[in-house]
């Protein structure tokens, strides 16, 4: 089934660094975008940005989905079509140090909005995932079919393998739901008017908004947390892919969700390296960026990218964007903050 028809679309967490260039592209395909954020992770302003860049200001609530009623208010004054769950914690070390923070905020928010589609005959939905569910399949492409729910390094990785058996279970019970999850590894970049793009509460742990944070000379260097493994350089190589690729990944989940449960790996089917990162950073920024070499991280895999050929098969979906697109757009965020 394809809807080719205006959708009324809540997005949970609608005004993180994923939710909101997912706004845009939903408002700019002609659909009708709901954000429901309490701004944990996130600034009221996204709000402005995106208005300037669809020319339409998306409806608003600050409500955390760990409050049920506030939440239920919403559904009750508004008639949704479909929902994008991007809401949640998600810092990986974080969720190490504070396991049953992670587990609470991240299934029970979960867990009340799928109450209330169930409640107010909501059927459609796109989970935000992640190949962290794959753990350490021993393979460094990852389709799939792949089994999930092993080896998986934190709480936060397994909050989502959870959340993907929840949906699962809940098709079992209700065949009419329409559930597509979405696995992704590394979303870098910006919009390229440069007016949306990642820019965290508190200490980043992911490597782009890092990099930035050095550029700006908030942090004095980058470590590059070993180079002694199995790869071209000896730095840990990742599937990196671009915002707004990803953003458009959603849209077409959304506009190609069936009956069932669809699973499909969101990437570029190839992998760049730390090192390259960062040579692609100086290379678009014309400055050197400062780094050391520091020890291995405990848990990090030498490499592994996702094999999209479902995504493509499935969706019509495929990257677009290059590394070299991401850091360009990057830097234009950063000239703007």
């Amino acid at each position: 089934m394809y809807y080719n028809i205006d959708m009324k679309i809540l997005i949970t967490g609608g005004t993180g660094y994923i939710g909101s260039h997912t706004a845009v592209e939903l408002i700019s395909a002609g659909h009708d975008v709901t954000i429901v954020d309490n701004l944990f992770n996130s600034r009221i302003s996204v709000l402005d940005r995106i208005e300037e860049i669809t020319s339409v200001r998306p409806k608003f609530y600050k409500v955390d989905l760990c409050d049920f009623s506030a939440l239920e208010d919403v559904f009750q004054h508004n008639d949704f079509d479909a929902v994008i769950h991007f809401a949640g914690l998600k810092a990986v070390g974080e969720s190490v140090e504070q396991p049953i923070r992670y587990y609470d905020n991240n299934l029970i928010s979960t867990l009340n909005l799928l109450k209330c589609m169930q409640k107010y005959d909501v059927k459609k939905i796109v989970f935000s995932s992640s190949a962290t569910v794959y753990g350490d399949p021993g393979v460094s492409s990852y389709t799939e079919d792949l089994p999930t729910g092993q080896n998986i390094p934190s709480p936060y990785g397994k909050t989502k393998y959870m959340i993907e058996e929840i949906l699962k279970d809940l098709h079992v019970a209700d065949n009419t739901f329409c559930i597509s999850i979405l696995r992704y590894f590394n979303p870098i970049g910006a919009h390229p008017s440069g007016k949306l793009g990642e820019d965290p509460n508190g200490r980043p742990n992911n490597l782009m908004p890092i990099i930035m944070k050095v550029a700006r000379g908030e942090y004095p260097e980058l470590s590059v947390w070993g180079n002694d493994y199995p790869t071209p350089d000896g730095t840990c190589i990742r599937d990196y892919i671009h915002v707004v690729d990803l953003a458009k990944g959603h849209l077409s989940a959304l506009e190609h969700l069936t009956t069932g449960v669809g699973v499909y790996n969101l990437g570029s089917g190839k992998g760049t390296s730390v090192l390259e990162m960062i040579t692609a950073f100086e290379k678009a920024s014309g400055k050197k960026l400062p780094y050391k070499i520091a020890g291995r991280r405990a848990g990090d895999l030498a490499e592994f990218y996702a094999n999209p050929e479902k995504a493509l098969r499935e969706l019509n979906w495929k990257t677009e964007l290059t590394i070299d697109d991401a850091m360009r757009d990057t830097i234009n965020y950063l000239n703007s903050l």
